[in-house]
């Protein structure tokens, strides 16, 4: 089998400023991405994944100030149980947030709350670095398929897509998701 074409997180930013979806690891599975902000990108990654735009999407960032414009996190009941958990690289967490008026409805699934996520991921942190803002992150992967765990398959899935170089961190599931208003566990 032909080995898929990798390209670095440079070449993933001018894939994501020219409106394309791009492929890259995170740290348990291949994760879809694109700037949140542009509305054909992301409609495209939709279409790619098969996906109900009712869904809703998960946001990574490389820090906590790239999601203070979008999502409530300081001063809440729940401020110092999201950014503790934020520390702990081994134990990615995603958190359900208020969001902010200038998040689009297209990321929240028409909610007035959004999925987001630091993450300690060396590529996917950089991505975020290099682009200066958070990225859509959702599971590479046709909606209700197991989610993608190799380049090889990434590939095979989305023929032509371009597939950022990098490992996966070697987690055993995606992250847990937490809905920081009730304290429970969602995924």
């Amino acid at each position: 089998m032909e080995q898929p074409f990798l390209i670095s997180v440079s070449e993933a930013e001018e894939q994501i400023l020219a409106g394309h979806v791009i492929a890259y690891p995170t740290e348990a599975v291949y994760g879809l991405g694109c700037d949140p902000f542009n509305k054909v990108a992301f409609d495209r990654l939709l279409q790619l994944k098969n996906r109900s735009l009712e869904k809703g999407v998960i946001l990574i960032a490389a820090s906590v100030a790239q999601l203070e414009e979008l999502v409530e996190i300081q001063n809440q009941p729940w401020t110092q149980a999201v950014l503790e958990s934020w520390q702990d690289a081994n134990q990615p967490m995603t958190w359900v947030l208020p969001s902010r008026p200038r998040v689009p409805t297209w990321l929240t699934g028409g909610r007035s709350t959004l999925a987001v996520r630091v993450t300690h991921h060396r590529v996917a942190k950089a991505l975020c670095e290099q682009f200066k803002k958070p990225l859509v992150s959702t599971s590479a992967n046709i909606s209700g398929e197991m989610p993608i765990r190799s380049a090889a398959d990434c590939e095979k899935a989305f023929p032509g897509l371009a597939i950022v170089k990098g490992d996966l961190m070697g987690q055993a599931q995606p992250s847990q998701i937490w809905d920081a208003e009730t304290m429970t566990r969602l995924r």
